[in-house]
C-alpha cells in the first residue's frame, strides 16, 4: 500500500487534468462551484485552497477577487496550476494541508477543501487537528468550506468498481475495499502506448469520514455547521467561525 503522496507522484498527478475531464472543463466545473457558494463568501481578501491540486478552484477564486494561498503536496500539480494561473494572485505552497498556518500572515476570510481532500488526511486525530486550527486561524465570521465523499456506509458487490474516465487511449476504473476506519482506493490505469495496452496500478487509504461526525468537532470548536448535497456526488459542509 503507498501513501497518499507516493500515490499521487507515482500514479495520478501525471494524469490528474486529463482525469478531471481536461484543463478547461475542470476549471468551468471550479467556476461553477464557487459562484454557488458567493451568497456566502465576502467579496474580497485572502483565502486558502488546501489540496489545490491544478488550480480548479483556485483560479476561479482569484478571478473572482481573492487573493489565494493554494496548497498542495504535488510539485506537478503545483507547477500546473503556475502555469494556468497567468498573473493571477495565487501563492503556491507545496506542503501538508495541516502547515497551511505557517503560510498566511492575515487571517484568512475563507478556507476551502473541496475534492473528497479531508479524506486524504492519515487519521481522525488529522481531522481533528485541522478543526482546532481553523477555530484559531480564521478570520471572525470566517468559513470553512468542505466537500468529501461519505464513505461511512460501505459499497457492496459491483458497485465497488467505479468508472472514473475513459477514451480510446486510457482507461481509469477505481475498485474500493473497505475497512473499518478506512478504505482502499485502487486506481487501476490501462494506458495504450505504440499500438499496445498497458496497465498500472496503484492504491492508498482514505478515511471513512462520517459527516455528522465532523460536524460536532466543528461546532465544539465555535463553529455553526450546515451540510448540504455537494457537486459530483460529494457531501458540502460549511462551518462558520462566531463571533
Amino acid at each position: 500500500m503507498s501513501t497518499v503522496n507516493d500515490h499521487y507522484a507515482l500514479h495520478l498527478a501525471p494524469i490528474y487534468v486529463w482525469m478531471a475531464g481536461g484543463a478547461q472543463a475542470a476549471l468551468q466545473a471550479g467556476s461553477d462551484d464557487i459562484a454557488s457558494l458567493s451568497a456566502l463568501l465576502p467579496r474580497t481578501g485572502r483565502v486558502v485552497d488546501l489540496g489545490a491540486g491544478f488550480g480548479m478552484h483556485s483560479i476561479p477564486l482569484a478571478q473572482a477577487g481573492f487573493r489565494v494561498t493554494a496548497l498542495d503536496t504535488s510539485k506537478l500539480l503545483l507547477e500546473t496550476l503556475s502555469q494556468l494561473r497567468g498573473d493571477l494572485p495565487i501563492l503556491t505552497v507545496n506542503d501538508d494541508l495541516l502547515n497551511f498556518r505557517n503560510y498566511i500572515a492575515e487571517p484568512p476570510a475563507a478556507v476551502f477543501c473541496l475534492g473528497d481532500t479531508l479524506t486524504h488526511l492519515p487519521s481522525t486525530t488529522a481531522v481533528q487537528t485541522l478543526c482546532e486550527q481553523l477555530a484559531v486561524a480564521l478570520a471572525e465570521n470566517g468559513v470553512f468550506v468542505a466537500s468529501f465523499r461519505d464513505y461511512s456506509l460501505p459499497l457492496t458487490g459491483e458497485r465497488r468498481f467505479i468508472p472514473v474516465r475513459s477514451d480510446a487511449d486510457r482507461i481509469l476504473t477505481c475498485f474500493l475495499e473497505y475497512q473499518p476506519e478506512t478504505v482502499w482506493v485502487h486506481d487501476i490505469l490501462h494506458e495504450r502506448r505504440d499500438d499496445h495496452w498497458h496497465t498500472r496500478v496503484s492504491h492508498y487509504p482514505k478515511l471513512r469520514l462520517a459527516p455528522g461526525q465532523l460536524g460536532k468537532w466543528l461546532k465544539a470548536k465555535g463553529f455553526a455547521v450546515t451540510f448540504a448535497p455537494g457537486p459530483r456526488g460529494m457531501q458540502q459542509l460549511t462551518a462558520k467561525r462566531l463571533p
